[in-house]
Formats: structure tokens, C-alpha cells, sequence
């Protein structure tokens, strides 16, 4: 009886542990958004994720404009970067964001050569956006992510 009490007791104290292995960095279910306080070149940054089962499962990084329009849409900015920086919206933003889901916030996002100005930006809405995920708050917030 003793050993089995003894069992059941360690197995109470072991649960806490076993839930947070699962549950990385104790991020919290949800939709969670942080976005660029001010426009910067026309264009304002953010990044939204999913988090389930205590994982992130989705990210999306981009940029909208004062009407909405998305930054990776804009294929003339797309041209004009591309030639004049090696890069554009379209790959960086997938690439930031990729890491950021594979490394769970866990690990260090690499820049991107001619997009280092939305990498200083990234790096900042993304510990924005995993604080959020941390303590379960789904409303926007905006990010002072001038540097």
C-alpha cells in the first residue's frame, strides 16, 4: 500500500512537468498579432501566429500599406527591390517567418542580405508576438520597431 501510495504521489508531482514539455515556452492556443506602431516607407509590418497545442503552427510576416494592400503583393516594389537589393517582400518575409516556426521562437532568426532593415523589425514583432502567445493575450499590439 505504501509503494503504491508512494507511486501515485510521484506521478502527481511529475505531471506538471510532463504538460509544460509539451507546451514550448508556455505558449497559450490562439491567434496572436503584433504589428508596427507606425508606417515606416509607406508600409507597416506585422506578424500574426497560431498557437495549438502549445506549438506554433502558423506564421504569417508581411506588410500592408494605409489601404490594406500587402507589401508581397506589390509587384513593382517586388522589381524595384529585387534589382536594387538581391531580395524582395515575397522571399524574405516567407523566410523570416519559416524560421520562426521551425526554431518555435526558440532560436535565432538569420538575416537576409538586403532585407536587414524588416529583419530588425521581424526580431522585434516576433518577441512581441510570442509575449503575447506567452500570456494567452489575442489583442493586437502595436510595436514601437523604429531602429
Amino acid at each position: 500500500m505504501k509503494r503504491i501510495l508512494a507511486i501515485l504521489v510521484a506521478l502527481l508531482l511529475m505531471a506538471p512537468l510532463m504538460t509544460a514539455c509539451g507546451n514550448q515556452e508556455g505558449l497559450q492556443d490562439g491567434y496572436y498579432t503584433a504589428q508596427a506602431s507606425e508606417f515606416s516607407h509607406g508600409w507597416k509590418e506585422y506578424i500574426t501566429i497560431l498557437v495549438k497545442g502549445g506549438s506554433i503552427v502558423s506564421v504569417e510576416y508581411n506588410a500592408e500599406n494605409a489601404s490594406g494592400f500587402i507589401k508581397s503583393w506589390d509587384n513593382t516594389y517586388m522589381q524595384n527591390m529585387l534589382h536594387s537589393n538581391g531580395t524582395y517582400p515575397n522571399e524574405y518575409t516567407r523566410y523570416y517567418a519559416n524560421q520562426l516556426l521551425e526554431g518555435q521562437g526558440e532560436g535565432g532568426i538569420d538575416a537576409i542580405t538586403g532585407a536587414t532593415s524588416s529583419y530588425g523589425s521581424f526580431q522585434i514583432l516576433a518577441q512581441a508576438v510570442l509575449e503575447q502567445a506567452r500570456v494567452g493575450d489575442s489583442s493586437i499590439v502595436f510595436v514601437d520597431t523604429a531602429h
